[in-house]
């Protein structure tokens, strides 16, 4: 089979006895739960979170499930508390811990390489270099995790993660179901038991070292003996890509822990040593210690993505290839970026511009009212940010004598994955913060998986649906209110009544993410040429459906116009009309 990195992972699931599945949608790994779903084998979710993604993964594993957990790399920081206790605790079932990190941050609010979870955490780290691995060594941490009873993370990068190979595929293999056994001293982290597991921990540290040396896919490949390459994951297929045969490597997959002896006795036999890797000088780092010298970070990069371009530069003295400016390349100006046509985010943040308010973001589709020409949005920091940060602006305010009010802007998974807490907080420490949650009802930055007030689960089963009014009042927010998302008089009030509000106050902004499946459809507008006064007000928006054209009115292109309306708001002149008929400013 043809296969991403991602979908072979879901595959080796399937393959090698997996019956429990959880996740918190994330790019680059959101698709490995989303090609595990139709397997009729494994249950999977999509959880509120990744600590709960992994927590659920934890009572699965204990009731005797192999069991595969998925998140991007900023996931696993929000899933470290319960992962470094289940390093103490150890498994039942196999349990595998992805970990898909984003060099060059493509759809990340940072960069960070995971491979360093490994040692802090004490678990064993697994890193494929292509789909066919990925798959295979689903099943490689099964059996380790089963064996040395631990978590075991398998760490890709986003190329491996949407790369695609040719995967040889074979039959489910079903894993007998481990029996629970009650076993307080293993599953209660109490002091007095913690210690002794620390004790053990580090002598399941010294055995993983020993099976790391025989590691089938810790492998030499030797060629001529003039430069040797130590490298891991992406980095091995650039290397092979740039020497091919010209050098010999020493390709690691169990990076944590590594191999000593067996790299010692590489390092030995070749005259010239490099370590090529993506991100932190991390193989580097742990080598050098052995007292071996190679040549690494002071060659390559440290930051941003690797290629086989940068190897040729650093290595070999080549330049880089020219950007643009090629017989039959285009040189295209940028295109960032831009919230969707009829997207229902597009007009709140275009009255809390108007405003002047400064907000507090969030992770998700509404990181794109950042740049112009909407530039409503004052910080970005993590997956429920917002609300804790709108709160300590408002309250650091008021001590400091200048009572300014900020609003948390937050969306409807992000704020059952995180915001909850942070309002609980606004509300226990009497705030007066005013939170917008921005309800298009559905995970929509990622690829439209459900979430708690979807009313469906990842299966497509029906399941009760969570109201966010009703969690927010359950709370003890007494302010609530629920606001059409296109209705931007409406919106402007509510959001002026919250900030006058003496409390916490929470507005929601309702209407579905304009891509979902099965919405009406809604007529198309035009502009008026005859009202039209060229003012451009209406790009102010930011509505790819508009076409700036200078000097002249602007246009819809009724292909992707949605119908929303929120340009025609905005318009001083009521020039932007429904075709075959008025549509009041």
């Amino acid at each position: 089979m043809f296969l991403s990195g991602n979908e072979a992972i879901a595959r080796g699931g399937y393959e090698y006895g997996a019956s429990f599945a959880a996740a918190y949608p994330g790019t680059p790994s959101t698709e490995i739960i989303e090609s595990i779903i139709p397997y009729e084998e494994i249950y999977a979710e999509w959880s509120t979170n990744e600590k709960v993604a992994l927590e659920v993964g934890l009572g699965a594993s204990l009731a005797g499930a192999r069991v595969l957990v998925a998140m991007k790399h900023v996931g696993v920081n929000v899933a470290a508390d319960p992962l470094f206790t289940a390093a103490y605790t150890g498994v039942n079932g196999g349990l595998v811990l992805v970990t898909a990190d984003d060099p060059s941050m493509h759809s990340s609010q940072n960069e960070q390489d995971n491979r360093n979870i490994a040692p802090f955490a004490k678990i064993p780290m697994l890193e494929p270099s292509d789909s066919q691995e990925a798959k295979d060594l689903v099943g490689e941490g099964f059996k380790i995790s089963e064996q040395f009873d631990t978590p075991v993370l398998v760490r890709i990068t986003t190329r491996i993660a949407h790369g695609k190979g040719l995967v040889q595929c074979q039959r489910r293999q079903e894993a007998p179901r481990r029996e629970y056994k009650k076993d307080a001293a293993k599953y209660n982290m109490l002091p007095a038991f913690a210690r002794r597991k620390r004790v053990l921990i580090e002598e399941r540290t010294a055995a993983l070292r020993e099976f790391s040396e025989g590691f089938s896919y810790n492998k030499i490949e030797w060629g001529p003996k003039e430069v040797g390459i130590i490298t891991s994951g992406i980095g091995y297929q650039y290397a092979k890509e740039v020497f091919a045969d010209s050098v010999s490597y020493l390709k690691l997959t169990l990076t944590w822990p590594l191999p000593e002896e067996k790299i010692r006795a590489f390092a030995s036999q070749v005259k010239k040593l490099y370590v090529i890797e993506e991100l932190d000088p991390y193989l580097e780092t742990q080598i050098k210690a052995l007292g071996i010298k190679v040549i690494g970070k002071e060659l390559i990069p440290n930051m941003f993505e690797l290629s086989a371009d940068i190897l040729r530069e650093k290595i070999l003295g080549e330049g880089l290839p020219q950007q643009g400016g090629e017989e039959g390349e285009l040189d295209l100006p940028p295109r960032p970026p831009v919230l969707c046509a009829g997207c229902p985010h597009r007009g709140v943040f275009h009255v809390l511009k108007k405003m002047k308010v400064p907000v507090m973001g969030d992770i998700g589709c509404y990181g794109l009212a950042v740049p112009p020409p909407l530039e409503a949005v004052d910080s970005t920091v993590c997956m429920g940010a917002s609300i804790g940060m709108a709160h300590g602006f408002q309250k650091a305010s008021a001590w400091l004598g200048d009572a300014r009010i900020a609003v948390g802007a937050i969306g409807d998974s992000t704020f059952f994955h995180s915001g909850m807490t942070g309002l609980a907080d606004m509300v226990f420490n009497k705030g007066a913060g005013v939170v917008v949650v921005l309800d298009n009802r559905t995970t929509a930055m990622t690829g439209h998986q459900p979430h708690p007030g979807s009313g469906i689960t990842a299966k497509g089963e029906a399941t009760r649906e969570i109201a966010i009014e009703d969690v927010v009042r359950g709370l003890g927010v007494e302010d609530v209110a629920v606001v059409d998302a296109y209705d931007l008089e409406a919106a402007e009030k509510a959001i002026r009544h919250a900030l006058d509000y003496s409390g916490p106050s929470v507005v929601i902004f309702r209407r579905a993410c304009a891509l979902l499946k099965g919405l009406p459809q809604m007529p198309p507008l035009l502009v008026d040429e005859e009202r039209c006064t060229k003012c451009h007000i209406c790009l102010s928006t930011g509505c790819p459906a508009l076409i700036h054209h200078p000097d002249k009115s602007v246009t819809i292109d009724a292909n992707a116009c949605t119908g929303c309306t929120i340009c025609a708001q905005v318009c001083p002149f009521q020039a932007i009309v429904e075709v075959g008929g008025e549509v009041s400013g």
